[in-house]
């Protein structure tokens, strides 16, 4: 019965993004506002088939305030990255290039409002994330970005990655942090089983600290549910 929801929520999910993207991308073409519904109604879409295909729980301890933000979040499956979406003001997303060359969907994402991240780029690539940052803070959107650089296992927790003090050094914003633990149901292809995914939403950390006491705290913060990386229920 696993596998099969797993399976089933794979058939559903996956052609309903290649129709919404199609229709997203036409959508932008009129306004950014009909786009939005669009994006809207498809993490709409993945966050109830999660909790009725896959039988999982959501809970959410905390509440991300309005306003221009740095949000940091722990990154353990494919869901925080539509669910974040849920939880905060429509941010613009760091995301690695690959994802923005996806035909259809990545104009989709680059209309809507990403960074996208060249890793392999090196010192490049940190000053278009600081460029992009900065043109977003002025625009007042707030930043969502995985500071760990890539998806990570449960109980793992590396160090952040450069880019992020870049970051917030140059946007001059706080930092919202935000611990998740969807990992420990939410593995890669049909290994998705029930539990609960819990979203803990951090104390602001004020802009213009010393960069090694703002990645303590940080760091602290999004792996607040790593003590014990078991499945919940």
């Amino acid at each position: 019965m696993i596998v099969f929801r797993a399976l089933l929520y794979q058939i559903i999910f996956y052609p309903a993004t290649a129709l919404l993207s199609a229709s997203g991308s036409l959508a932008g073409l009129v306004s950014r506002k009909p786009m939005l519904v669009v994006i809207r109604a498809w993490v709409d879409l993945n966050h109830w088939l999660v909790l009725h295909v896959l039988r999982m729980r959501v809970r959410v301890e905390g509440k991300i305030a309005p306003g221009a933000q740095l949000i940091a979040a722990k990154h353990q499956s494919m869901f925080e990255t539509t669910e974040m979406l849920r939880l905060s003001d429509f941010p613009v997303i760091v995301m690695k290039q690959e994802l923005a060359d996806i035909p259809i969907f990545g104009w989709l994402t680059r209309r809507y409002g990403i960074i996208a991240v060249q890793r392999s780029a090196g010192a490049k690539a940190l000053r278009a994330l600081v460029a992009e940052g900065a043109r977003t803070a002025a625009q007042g959107r707030s930043v969502l970005i995985f500071p760990e650089g890539t998806r990570v296992l449960p109980g793992q927790t590396p160090p952040l990655k450069p880019g992020f003090a870049a970051l917030y050094r140059a946007l001059g914003l706080p930092v919202v942090p935000v611990a998740l633990d969807s990992g420990v149901v939410w593995g890669r292809g049909l290994r998705k089983r029930r539990g609960t995914i819990t979203f803990r939403i951090g104390e602001t950390i004020p802009p213009g600290l010393p960069r090694a006491e703002m990645e303590a705290r940080v760091h602290a913060a999004i792996n607040a549910l790593e003590s014990s990386p078991q499945p919940r229920s």
